[in-house]
């Protein structure tokens, strides 16, 4: 399965946030949209970072409480590994198992189109092994 059907089966915005927004609105935004990253970008469109539960646990575990007024850039991950729609379910898992992460941005031309999680790409990976299933069951059957 291809990252763009996934995207297809997916509400079609990507949530973001500005890099000078603080942890506190983030932690607000994560528990209003039952989210576990957002994406930092200025106009929507350019990656700058990714901000998680786990940037923010972190922190928390490093600063304390306080840590809620800094600003997102200051604690946001800046090493960020984006996909292709036309990659295969079977390679994002492999780079997300690998780089030990859990939401990927879908980039086309420099320019986000999407964003995934590993539990997109595991319930896609689940279905298309699914339709694979009832296939071969069909065949065995001489339907």
């Amino acid at each position: 399965m291809l990252v763009s059907q996934i995207l297809k089966s997916k509400d079609s915005g990507v949530i973001t946030i500005t890099p000078g927004a603080t942890l506190r609105e983030v932690v607000e935004l994560l528990s209003t949209r039952r989210i576990g990253a957002v994406v930092v970008s200025s106009d929507g469109k350019k990656v700058k970072g990714i901000i998680s539960e786990r940037d923010i646990v972190r922190e928390l575990g490093r600063a304390g409480p306080a840590c809620l007024d800094q600003k997102v850039d200051s604690v946001m991950t800046r090493a960020i590994y984006g996909c292709a729609p036309g990659d295969t379910t079977d390679s994002v898992l492999e780079t997300m198992t690998t780089r030990r992460f859990r939401h990927m941005p879908v980039m086309e031309d420099n320019v986000m189109v999407g964003f995934i999680s590993i539990g997109d790409v595991v319930a896609a990976r689940l279905s298309e092994l699914q339709m694979e299933r009832d296939a071969l069951t069909g065949m065995i059957m001489g339907n």
